[in-house]
């Protein structure tokens, strides 16, 4: 009330100050310092224009008397989205509506084009209110409760926790726009989660012996015997991988960030994060990173079938990937900016699959290719 009082009594004198000063030029009387120069004032009848200028602001009010309502400021608009007034894309549209008819075959195959073909819509700051619901249908993710993240935090520090510690104030360090929406301590609590999770993966439940009154017992109970469930062969090679993998290794922290970037919770990037590691590049996380090692054997391979001339002038320099190309391949071009453009590649690379990192890899050579060349070191 004590607001709208100042406001009210604000226009009240702008209206009497604009009246005043309406009726002083109606009548054409100034006051002016006489030209004798002996201080004295007199009154001098000057002539002036029909209409006064005056202010935007308060015209309406001098004209009709009446208040002039306050505006509240207005909200810039969305870039980005699905609000009222906002177009959608073509693929934030198929995204939200998903595949005609319930063909969900072909329908992620249409989804994976438009990916590549339009790209996802994001702010300056790679920022889209999608993007993070299209990496969970494109990896098949299912949903993951909160209850069991947080069991995992309440657990405390996990074995890795001091290998954690020493690698995530390093992450994307010289990155203002990760620094400024990804905390360390997120950072921390998602990688001792997962750490936690691959450790309770290794340690393997002990079956507990059957005693001879229970067998016994069991024998005289007429009932079907148990026909033992064959094991898929995707999921014993992914469980004996995870078994020889470590909880963490160097490099983790930054695999992990574009996750925790991109997504709306931590849940939600510790869902994404641990299906990757353990289903997508396990050998990425075992204690002889086997997996990023041959990565790097395929980026020489492929850069000698594709442009020779270059892979024989880095191999007479003794540039071999090895040297230049494994944080590349450790962390899927994480390591390269701009922030914005990693999580655009890593849209097309969830589309059609990771291991086309490393023909992104073999890109960016052709793409400096002169510069190498000419290059005397």
């Amino acid at each position: 009330m004590r607001t709208l009082r100042k406001i009210r009594s604000h226009q009240v004198m702008t209206t009497s100050s604009a009246l005043i000063a309406q009726t002083q030029s109606a009548r054409g009387v100034a006051t002016r310092p006489s030209e004798a120069g002996d201080g004295s004032t007199q009154n001098v009848t000057l002539r002036t224009p029909t209409r006064r200028a005056r202010s935007n602001s308060d015209a309406a009010a001098r004209e009709t008397g009446l208040t002039v309502p306050v505006q509240a400021p207005r909200r810039p608009a969305r870039k980005t989205g699905s609000g009222i007034g906002v177009k959608r894309s073509m693929l934030e549209s198929y995204l939200r509506d998903g595949p005609p008819h319930g063909k969900v075959r072909e329908g992620l195959q249409e989804l994976k084009y438009l990916v590549l073909s339009s790209r996802v819509d994001a702010d300056s700051d790679g920022m889209s209110a999608y993007r993070i619901y299209l990496w969970l249908i494109l990896l098949n993710i299912p949903a993951v409760r909160t209850d069991d993240y947080l069991a995992l935090i309440h657990r405390g520090r996990s074995p890795a926790y001091s290998k954690i510690r020493n690698d995530t104030f390093r992450t994307l360090a010289t990155d203002p726009l990760f620094k400024r929406r990804v905390t360390e301590a997120s950072l921390i609590r998602l990688l001792n989660a997962v750490a936690w999770k691959l450790h309770d993966s290794k340690v393997k439940p002990k079956s507990r012996p059957t005693s001879s009154r229970r067998r016994e017992r069991e024998s005289l109970v007429d009932t079907p015997p148990r026909i033992p469930e064959e094991p898929e062969e995707t999921g014993s090679v992914a469980s004996s991988l995870v078994a020889d993998s470590a909880i963490y290794v160097q490099g983790m922290n930054v695999l992990c960030a574009p996750f925790l970037y991109a997504a709306r919770s931590e849940v939600e990037a510790f869902a994404l994060f641990h299906y990757f590691v353990t289903k997508e590049c396990p050998g990425y996380i075992r204690g002889a990173m086997d997996g990023v090692h041959r990565g790097l054997r395929l980026v020489d391979r492929c850069l000698e079938i594709v442009e020779p001339k270059l892979a024989a002038h880095l191999s007479s320099k003794g540039l071999h990937a090895e040297l230049y190309a494994f944080p590349s391949v450790l962390t899927l071009c994480a390591c390269t900016p701009p922030l914005p453009e990693v999580l655009h590649l890593w849209d097309f690379l969830f589309a059609y699959g990771p291991h086309l990192n490393i023909i992104c890899i073999v890109a960016q050579l052709i793409r400096m290719r002169d510069t190498l060349l000419e290059s005397p070191r």
